[in-house]
């Protein structure tokens, strides 16, 4: 499918009788702010609106409904997802946009399955979509919100590092186990962060 000829429209009305009314607000939101980060840092606008107004399809499945689903369309679950169902949304969801909305681009399935967990060597589209899904303008406001999306004008890379620490504090305070993923990713830009200030 050419991304062109995507009638964006006919996808947010499948989306959103999938998704909670807050959720789908969200969404759109994210999809908003993608594309505004997108054209500040050159990034493909058409995929940003994409990956923000879909990363999170599968979020209001049912938490055992998608085990089940991830095991028949061959979606690959660690034991720390399956203990943490809320963090498989984002696997399940970068396949849903190949079976549910005939999506195959491989940069924005990839910026749905990391927009969640992060990773090292994140390509600048997933950067955005993990940011833009935090700072997005329907946010609950948070410590360190604003200092965020500050970074988010300047800095993907730093601002990746602001946002995964706060993740971690966050994870850590409720008591959840840390995926390993986000702890590399962490160390990575901690990595580029610290060569662009010495630089």
């Amino acid at each position: 499918m050419e991304l062109e000829t995507i009638d964006i429209e006919a996808l947010e009305q499948k989306l959103a009788k999938m998704l909670t009314p807050n959720r789908y607000k969200h969404s759109l939101g994210v999809m908003e702010t993608a594309e505004a980060m997108a054209r500040r840092f050159g990034v493909s606008v058409i995929k940003a609106r994409l990956a923000g107004l879909l990363h999170d399809c599968a979020k209001d499945i049912d938490k055992n409904k998608m085990i089940v689903m991830c095991e028949s369309l061959g979606v690959p679950l660690d034991p720390v997802k399956r203990e943490q169902r809320s963090l498989i949304h984002a696997d399940l969801g970068a396949k849903l946009l190949e079976t549910e909305f005939g999506i195959t681009d491989p940069e924005i399935i990839g910026a749905v399955k990391y927009h969640t967990l992060g990773r090292e060597n994140m390509t600048d589209l997933e950067k955005i979509l993990y940011l833009a899904d935090v700072i997005e303008p329907n946010r609950k406001p948070f410590e360190g919100l604003e200092d965020l999306r500050r970074l988010c004008e300047s800095s993907l890379d730093c601002a990746m590092l602001f946002a995964i620490e706060r993740a971690i504090e966050y994870i850590l305070h409720r008591h959840n186990k840390l995926h390993s993923q986000t702890l590399a990713a962490q160390q990575y830009f901690l990595k580029i962060c610290k060569e662009k200030v010495t630089v």
